[in-house]
């Protein structure tokens, strides 16, 4: 019973921090916030970001507000699901390692995520026009277009996003997993 707990509360926490992050790279890129899951995850977000902007600056054109609620959501998640998964409270220290590097993780995962729909979505409707695929776009296209401008294209195929997936989980490998406890 315990696991089933950790995992819906994991999968509800890393959601919402998904959204954040989604709310960075779409100021990155200067989506059309206009978009209708844009405005989706404005809303979200904004209920912890708007007072964290009245704090936080932003530092060239990146969001950091967003940045530091998303790490510091993540630090709580973190805490939560260690005292609920191995019911002891971290250290600080070892609490804000762990929950930056599942941060990172959680991140490239996304990427990867966002990648395959991406792929699966030019498949499926080639040319035409979604607000949410138009979106996904923006968020993957910046990912992939430097793969795109060494690998060209073969037989009409397009690798590039294959070779952006096979990076991006690399970098995951590379970077250790750390954790609390054995429970999440």
């Amino acid at each position: 019973m315990q696991s089933a707990l950790i995992f819906v509360l994991q999968t509800l926490l890393d959601l919402y921090i998904v959204t954040f992050f989604l709310r960075v790279v779409l100021a990155w890129t200067r989506a059309d916030f206009r978009n209708p899951l844009a405005q989706f995850i404005i809303k979200v977000t904004n209920p912890l970001v708007i007072p964290a902007r009245r704090l936080i600056p932003s530092i060239g054109g990146l969001d950091t507000a967003t940045l530091v609620v998303m790490f510091l959501l993540q630090v709580a998640a973190t805490a939560l699901l260690a005292s609920v998964g191995c019911g002891a409270v971290a250290e600080p220290a070892q609490l804000v390692l762990t929950a930056g590097l599942r941060l990172v993780h959680l991140v490239l995962s996304t990427y990867t995520y966002l990648i395959l729909i991406y792929v699966v979505a030019s498949w499926v409707s080639p040319g035409g026009y979604n607000p949410a695929i138009a979106m996904l776009s923006g968020v993957v296209e910046p990912v992939i277009a430097p793969f795109r401008r060494v690998i060209p294209a073969i037989g009409g195929m397009d690798l590039s996003p294959l070779f952006a997936i096979l990076l991006v989980q690399a970098l995951k490998i590379a970077i250790p997993a750390a954790r609390l406890c054995t429970a999440f």
